[in-house]
């Protein structure tokens, strides 16, 4: 299956251009631009497992969140030394050889502008006879009508909800309409797969979903207001990740839209996190992760490499 981008409306942007002579919001032309395929250890436990899953890191972004730790290769101006993908049989080349070294699974990062080509991908796979399971690891700004066409070929939803304050949305990641459209997006993966994670008997997921969650300095009523939202709106069944990762890029401390004394050069304090994880706990959630505050100093890969982590 291959759904034509010829007038994009693959994510919530509905750029509505020809991605064959034109980019829209995200930069991306129609075809692949991939800039890592590699063992990552560091995702949640029943994606990890021990040896780590196979990612995917499709270049450019539809969100362009101006924090982001992938900005080399997830801004609107990617340099051509970090693409080292460009066509279907290289990044399933790639794919089948990372595979070998971690367990079986592969996860699809910042796939909602490249959208149309997860089944081509996945197909791709199985003709060569390998099956994994497939995570759709997404920022969360996603249509409803792509995860419809997507279903099929999607074992795994990994989306993150990051906002629930559209002026937030608006100045971090240029979309004022993010808490409505993640909150359709994220009741389809739910309706796909409802509330349980599916794992085998050695710990390894291969159905459900998984919903992250970035808290940032200075934003902690954004992120209890999320909680609040999945917590009455999906189900508390549902396995949470709480991240502590957040920390000042380079490219964010350089910026005029991180003036001084902005919460944003900073990162979390333990009372601002402590303040979400009460929360979290005191909503009933009972399923998933809260990752150590000390993740700041841990998780700043360099896309320089091919095996970025």
């Amino acid at each position: 299956m291959y759904f034509c981008t010829m007038s994009c409306h693959l994510c919530p942007r509905h750029c509505a251009v020809d991605r064959r002579l034109q980019p829209g919001f995200c930069q991306s032309p129609e075809e692949p631009e991939v800039a890592s395929i590699c063992r990552h250890t560091g995702e949640e436990p029943p994606l990890s497992g021990r040896r780590g899953i196979c990612n995917v890191f499709f270049a450019r972004c539809n969100l362009q969140c101006i924090y982001c730790q992938n900005h080399a290769i997830s801004g609107g101006r990617v340099a051509d030394s970090h693409i080292f993908y460009r066509t279907v049989p290289a990044i399933v080349d790639r794919i089948a050889e990372v595979l070998e070294t971690t367990e079986n699974m592969v996860g699809f990062v910042s796939p909602s502008h490249y959208a149309h080509l997860i089944p081509v991908l996945v197909e791709e796979m199985h003709r060569r006879g390998l099956h994994p399971a497939v995570v759709y690891n997404t920022g969360g700004y996603d249509n409803v009508e792509t995860l419809r066409r997507l279903a099929p070929y999607i074992d795994i939803y990994l989306p993150d909800f990051k906002y629930s304050d559209a002026a937030l949305a608006a100045q971090l990641s240029h979309a004022a309409d993010y808490p409505e459209r993640a909150a359709e997006a994220i009741t389809e993966m739910y309706r796909q797969k409802g509330s349980s994670l599916h794992v085998d008997d050695d710990g390894m997921a291969f159905g459900g979903i998984i919903v992250r969650h970035l808290v940032l300095p200075g934003a902690v009523d954004n992120s209890l207001r999320c909680l609040e939202w999945l917590a009455g709106h999906l189900s508390t069944r549902i396995h949470i990740s709480l991240m502590a990762q957040y920390y000042p890029p380079d490219q964010l401390l350089q910026s005029t839209a991180c003036p001084p004394g902005s919460p944003l050069r900073r990162t979390l304090t333990e009372d601002e996190y402590r303040r979400v994880t009460d929360r979290l706990h005191a909503l009933g959630f009972c399923n998933g992760w809260v990752q150590e505050l000390s993740a700041a100093s841990v998780y700043r890969p360099d896309f320089s490499h091919q095996n970025a982590f």
